[in-house]
Order: C-alpha cells, then sequence, then structure tokens
C-alpha cells in the first residue's frame, strides 16, 4: 500500500468520517475489500446528506420539474427555461448556512461564489443575486457579529465581481440563534442553444483543472460541517470554511465564457461541495463513462498534501473541465492568457470507473455507480410532531384588543421583521450593468432583458413561522406569496427555485415537517403550472437538539414580455383610488402582529384557496398589462395596515399619505392585521375604476374599493369610524430608523 493510504481503518476513523457503521459495511460489501483511507474519504463526501440527498430523494421525486419552457430541469448544476427571443434564463438557489455561522464574512462571500459558478458553468451569464437571510433574536448578543459578517461577505463578493444584489429577505426569529440560514439565488442568461452540462463524454479526452490553486481550505465542508448539527464543538470546525477570491472568479467567469465559444469544450462543472471528488464522479456519472486523473498534475498552494487531501479540499473559484482531445494546448493557452492556473489533469476513459495516481502510484480505483448511487437506501420514518396539537389552539376570546390601534401599527412598522433593511442592501451595488429597472424594496425585482424588450422578476419568500405551524400549509403560501410577488410586478411566473431548509432528517418529527411542506410545495407549484427546475436540501440545521423552524425558501422567477409594463408597490399621485384585491378573513394564527405584541406564535395558519389565489393573481396581471394601475402590493406580514403603510411610505419621492374606511364586521385586529392570503392592495387613476370593477367580476375576484391616496398622514376608519390616524413621516422615520445600527 502506498505511504499515503497507509491509514489503518478503524471504527473511529470510520465515525470521524460521518458514516454510520451501516453504510461501512455496506461499503466492505459493495468493494469486497478494505477501502484505503483516500476512498473512505471519497465515500463520506458523496455519501454525505448534502451530497447524495439520502433522506430527501424520495420526497424531492413527486416534485412537478418538466414544462414547455423547461429546457434543463434538476440534475445539472442550475435549472433553464426558456424565455423566448432566443434567451432562456438559468436560476438556482443555495444554502451556506454552517460555514456563515462558523466564519460569517467568508461563509457568505463563497455562497456567492459558489452559485455564481453554478450558473456560468451552464454557461451563462450570472445578471442578478437574492439573498434569503434568517438570523436569531435582533437582541441576541451574537446577532450583530453575524448579521454585519454575513452582509459584508455577500457585499464583498458581490460588488468586486460586478454582479448587482437586487433583493432579497432577511427575517429575525429565535429559533436561528444558533443556527442562522444564508441562502444564495443566482439568475443568468444564456442563449438557449449554448446550454452547456456536466458531463465526462468521449473517451480519450483531456479532463482540465483551471482556476486557482488547490490548498487545504474546506476539507470535510461537506460531510463534517454541512451534514451535521452543532454542539460545543462547532468552533472546532472553523478550519473547514472556504475562503473566497472574487477577483479570480471573475477572471474564471470571462474565462469560461470565451471558452464555451469555442468548439473543443464538451463538459464543464464546478468544483463546489466535495471539490475534485464531486466534480470528477459526478461528471462521468453523467455520462456512463469513466475518468482516469493524476493528482500529481493539480496545481497546489500547499506542499506536502496528500491524494486525501487535493481530492476532498473544497478550495475555491476551481473548474474541472472535459475537452476533445488534440485541443489541450489551446485550452491552456486561453486560460493562461486569463491569468488563471490550469493542467490536463486526466483523461476520459472508457470503462465506468475512476481511477486516481498520485507521484506514479495508485491511489484510488472505484467503480462511479459504486460511489454516486449505491448508499444504503434505507427509508427513515415519519412521525407527526407532538407540539402541533398544542400550538393549534389559538382562542382569540382570550387575545385582548390593543388600546391603540395606532401604537400597534408602529410596533408592527418598526418591527425586525417588517422595517427596511434598506440599511442592508445599500452595501450591495444593485445598478451595476444597467439592467435593474426595479431597485430593491418593492414586492420583486426587475431587470431588461439585453437585447429585447423582456424583463425578469425575481422575489424569495418563506414565512417559517407558518411552515412550523403547518409545513403543508406554509410551504404552500410560500409559492403562493413568491407568484404573487412576481405578478404584483407585471410577471407571469414560470418557473421555481427552492432551498429547503430544516433540522435533523434523522429525527422522524423533522422529516415529517420535510415531506408535509415538498408535499404541499409540490401541489402549489402543480396547480400554478410552474416546474421545480432546481434547488437544494440543507439538513442539520439545528443546535444541541433545538431545530430551527422549517424553512423551505422559494425563489420564483416570472417573465415581462412588455419590460415597460412592471410596477411597484409605492402609491404614485395623490388622488387615486385605493382598492384591495381579494377577501379579509378573521385569521390572527402565525402573524406578524401576535408575535409582535403578544408574543405568541400559534395557530390555525391563514387558510390558503389555490383558485382564489390564481384568479387573484391574474386579475392582477391582467390590470398591469393594460396600463390601468398606479401600484400594487401583495398583503403579507403585518396585514392590510402594514401594507397601506408600506405603500405611503416606500416611493422614491416624498411618501403619499392615504384615507381609507375598511366596511366589515370581523374583529378589528384582524381587519387590519390578519394576514388572510390572497390580497393586493392596488391604487389607479379612478377613471379607471369602472374597467377595474368591470375585469374583477369577469375574473370573479372580489375587489373592495377602500379610499384614496393623498395627505399627510394614514388614516384607517373601520364602517366609518376612524380607529387610526398616523403622520406619514413618523410611520416612515420608524420604517427606516429601527433596523438601522449606530452610526449608519
Amino acid at each position: 500500500m502506498a505511504h499515503f493510504n497507509s491509514t489503518e481503518i478503524t471504527p473511529e476513523i470510520v465515525a470521524g468520517h460521518g458514516l454510520s457503521p451501516e453504510e461501512y459495511q455496506h461499503i466492505l460489501k459493495l468493494l469486497g475489500r478494505t477501502p484505503n483511507i483516500t476512498e473512505l474519504g471519497i465515500f463520506s463526501v458523496m455519501w454525505s446528506e448534502h451530497c447524495s440527498y439520502k433522506s430527501s430523494r424520495r420526497f424531492l421525486k413527486t416534485l412537478p420539474t418538466e414544462g414547455p419552457r423547461v429546457i434543463q430541469g434538476p440534475g445539472e448544476n442550475a435549472g433553464v427555461v426558456d424565455i423566448g427571443d432566443g434567451f432562456a434564463a438559468v436560476f438556482k438557489i443555495e444554502s451556506h448556512n454552517h460555514p456563515s455561522f462558523i466564519e460569517p464574512r467568508q461563509g457568505a462571500a463563497t455562497g456567492v461564489g459558489g452559485i455564481l459558478r453554478d450558473i456560468f458553468t451552464m454557461g451563462a451569464r450570472p445578471i442578478a443575486l437574492l439573498d434569503s437571510l434568517r438570523f436569531g433574536e435582533i437582541d441576541h448578543p451574537k446577532t450583530p457579529f453575524l448579521l454585519e459578517g454575513v452582509v459584508d461577505g455577500i457585499s464583498f463578493y458581490g460588488n468586486c465581481i460586478g454582479v448587482p444584489t437586487v433583493g432579497g429577505e432577511v427575517y429575525f426569529d429565535a429559533c436561528y440563534n444558533g443556527n442562522i440560514l444564508v441562502n444564495v439565488f443566482c439568475l443568468g442568461l444564456v442563449k438557449s442553444d449554448k446550454v452547456f452540462l456536466g458531463q465526462a463524454a468521449g473517451p480519450g479526452n483531456a479532463v482540465i483543472y483551471v482556476g486557482s490553486k488547490t490548498g487545504r481550505d474546506g476539507i470535510h465542508g461537506a460531510s463534517l460541517l454541512a451534514s451535521s448539527e452543532f454542539d460545543d464543538t462547532t468552533e472546532e470546525k472553523r478550519p473547514t470554511v472556504q475562503v473566497g477570491d472574487p477577483f479570480t472568479e471573475k477572471l474564471l467567469l470571462e474565462a469560461m465564457l470565451e471558452a464555451m465559444k469555442q468548439s473543443w469544450i464538451v463538459g464543464i462543472q464546478d468544483m463546489g461541495a466535495a471539490g475534485l471528488t464531486s466534480s470528477s464522479f459526478e461528471m462521468a456519472g453523467r455520462s456512463g463513462t469513466g475518468i482516469h486523473l493524476d493528482l500529481s498534475k493539480v496545481p497546489l498552494r500547499e506542499e506536502g498534501m496528500t491524494p486525501y487531501e487535493i481530492l476532498l479540499s473544497e478550495s475555491q473559484e476551481r473548474m474541472l473541465l472535459v475537452v476533445q482531445q488534440g485541443f489541450e494546448q489551446a485550452a491552456i493557452d486561453l486560460f493562461q492568457k486569463w491569468d488563471l492556473d490550469t493542467a490536463v489533469v486526466g483523461r476520459v476513459i472508457d470503462e465506468p470507473i475512476v481511477e486516481i495516481e498520485f507521484e506514479g502510484e495508485n491511489a484510488v480505483r472505484l467503480p462511479v455507480h459504486l460511489v454516486v448511487d449505491s448508499f444504503p437506501k434505507k427509508d427513515k420514518p415519519t412521525q407527526k410532531p407532538a407540539y402541533l396539537e398544542k400550538v393549534n389552539q389559538l382562542n382569540l376570546t382570550q387575545c385582548a384588543l390593543p388600546e391603540s390601534f395606532g401604537d400597534a401599527l408602529k410596533k408592527l412598522v418598526a418591527s425586525p421583521n417588517i422595517a427596511s433593511k434598506r440599511f442592508i442592501y445599500e452595501q450591495y451595488d444593485h445598478m451595476v450593468r444597467l439592467n435593474t429597472l426595479v431597485l430593491p424594496g418593492s414586492d420583486a425585482s426587475v431587470l431588461r432583458v439585453p437585447d429585447t424588450e423582456k424583463a425578469l422578476a425575481i422575489s424569495a419568500d418563506c414565512n417559517s413561522r407558518y411552515c412550523y405551524l403547518d409545513p403543508f400549509q406554509g410551504a404552500q403560501i410560500a409559492v403562493a406569496e413568491g407568484c404573487r410577488n412576481v405578478v404584483c410586478s407585471g410577471a407571469q411566473p414560470i418557473g421555481v427555485t427552492n432551498c429547503l431548509n430544516f433540522g435533523s432528517p434523522d429525527k422522524p418529527e423533522i422529516l415529517w415537517q420535510f415531506e408535509q411542506a415538498v408535499a404541499g410545495m409540490g401541489d402549489a407549484c402543480r396547480f400554478f403550472e410552474i416546474p421545480v427546475v432546481s434547488g437544494n436540501v440543507s439538513f442539520y440545521n439545528e443546535t444541541k437538539g433545538e431545530a430551527i423552524f422549517p424553512t423551505p425558501t422559494i425563489s420564483v422567477v416570472g417573465l415581462l414580455d412588455d419590460q415597460k409594463r412592471f410596477c411597484t408597490q409605492a402609491f404614485k399621485q395623490s388622488g387615486d383610488r385605493i382598492a384591495v384585491l381579494g377577501s379579509t378573513l378573521e385569521e390572527l394564527g402565525g402573524s406578524e402582529y401576535l408575535n409582535t405584541l403578544l408574543g405568541l406564535c400559534e395557530g390555525p395558519i391563514p387558510q390558503l384557496n389555490l383558485k382564489a389565489e390564481k384568479k387573484v393573481q391574474s386579475l392582477c396581471l391582467e390590470l398591469i398589462r393594460k396600463g390601468l394601475l398606479s401600484s400594487t402590493h401583495d398583503c403579507s406580514e403585518g396585514g392590510l395596515a402594514v401594507a397601506l403603510t408600506e405603500s405611503c411610505i416606500t416611493g422614491d419621492g416624498l411618501p403619499i399619505g392615504a384615507r381609507v374606511d375598511l366596511d366589515s364586521t370581523i374583529r378589528p385586529d384582524a381587519l387590519l392585521f390578519g394576514e388572510s392570503q390572497s390580497r393586493i392592495v392596488i391604487s389607479f387613476n379612478k377613471e379607471h375604476l369602472a374597467s377595474i370593477q368591470s375585469l374583477a367580476k369577469e375574473y370573479g375576484v372580489p375587489i373592495s374599493v377602500v379610499g384614496e391616496t393623498g395627505g399627510n398622514s394614514l388614516c384607517i376608519s373601520i364602517q366609518g369610524q376612524e380607529c387610526l390616524q398616523e403622520e406619514i413621516h413618523q410611520l416612515k422615520q420608524l420604517y427606516e430608523e429601527s433596523l438601522k445600527p449606530d452610526g449608519r
């Protein structure tokens, strides 16, 4: 046995690699021999939850992934959807949760770098980033450090590489005190006939390494950091967090896009989680071929690295390419022109194995399918959590009304989950490349598609409190709200990507949450006829046995055929009529109002009628396309009163007040702050009233004309009796200043 593989495989070594005794016995049975230490490391990372999806595959298979626009669904680096005019949208969302908790700046930065590579690996130029972030309580001692570090990492990487960060969401809750979430979405554009896939086809073709040199950073990031919960040893895992270099990534991006114009590129794969191991095995697995690698040829930045370390390193800004035989020098010349390390490190072979040599000695010889798809297939049990019976017993008769509805509104406007996140997104460059039509702060961000009349709208949504109280319905609401947000911008939803953040799948109650959330998401996507084309599962988001709320983040991409027909949430001028599309019910369960004012997280959550939701969205889209609306705003956290406030104060110019009279007999706090679904606040010139009412009748959508824009205050009455009147400038100040750190 070679000296670098001389380590004896003991039960302690196996356990230290995150493999169970049963999994190790399965490896022995498959191989018919004992693996060496390097091979054990390969199985460890490739069979990890993060890479293999061994607990989630059976549920993910139920999601709708096909449609007339789908060019590439799940299974590749990102999903691809046809948008017409010869273009396709390429998009995906992924997590970098555990690294960001341990080392927030580098964890978040490398999360951005990784998702960018997923996009340009497909041949697409990235045009926009979104971030869905979850932190612990705002006054938790670690929250300011984590928040500052994550935002700094995102802005550092995105700003340096020149891709705009155009929106997202930020939530704060005690359930994230010990495990924050950093989910990053990226959107790219590609010619629809120029999509590249991660495959290793053509025996004899060259396998070429491109990018930064390989170091020891990130080793076992996938298997031991991303695939286990946090405990008292969490801080010891800091060395498994990678370090990012956006300037090298920029060179890599431009070099790859130039290379993809050549005829000699066969396949490209990002070296992300599990590094060179996953990229080589996955490319071979997709093509039914094998790969021979010589690790002595891999560019290294540290001395004395072993095959184990080279294969498992997760050093950033690296790609693996398959190039047609005979064009090796052309590829090397191109990448050296961009000042990138590059080397021919192997060849594609006929036999479906990965064989690896180092310093002239054999290091690894493993059949591809044994590593990629032969982990023990055992369906873990699911069980409905006992807590649900307790938390879904909300009795509104025991919830006193606030003494002042105006004070209640001000508390909500200033609450961490509703207040403006401007101090965060102002640190991001959201105008680079000059494609951004709708800036951060509205329901969805909108970007023009260059050389066409089209635009794309993107959103990121999830109310994890809903998903804790009812995972099935909560996930459905996340899909519905994501679609509603892009519809409010004037776009037709055309595709979904998701990032499913949950606790440990080894616990039946957590896996039940996951099963229900995926089922709810699938039902909603099928109903709205929008395919799930990519995504990511992040398990083990818990600390010392306490799991986060289930957080299935949904990103929706929508298409505008006419980029001039976009809409935003802010009122545009005084004298416009205000109306509400949809119905308001007496629902307060799971609301921001209950949480902020009464400290309650109880259900039942608002009910979602998919048929009613689709009608409201279809009507809103038709009204925008006909040019009948001045503004549109999804009614979500904080309910109708908060939606009206945001429409008053979030415009580019001076805030515009409103006078509203609501005609309803339900509880006044539910009317003002309840979060009934399928509602959109619209404003419009009064000359359009008859046309709007006629279309609402045609679509079968309830519409309530509730008031008029204008003045310096928001005044809301219920059946003619004033219940609150607040100065707009004071509401705006609370909204803008409540989360701003000292000194900003």
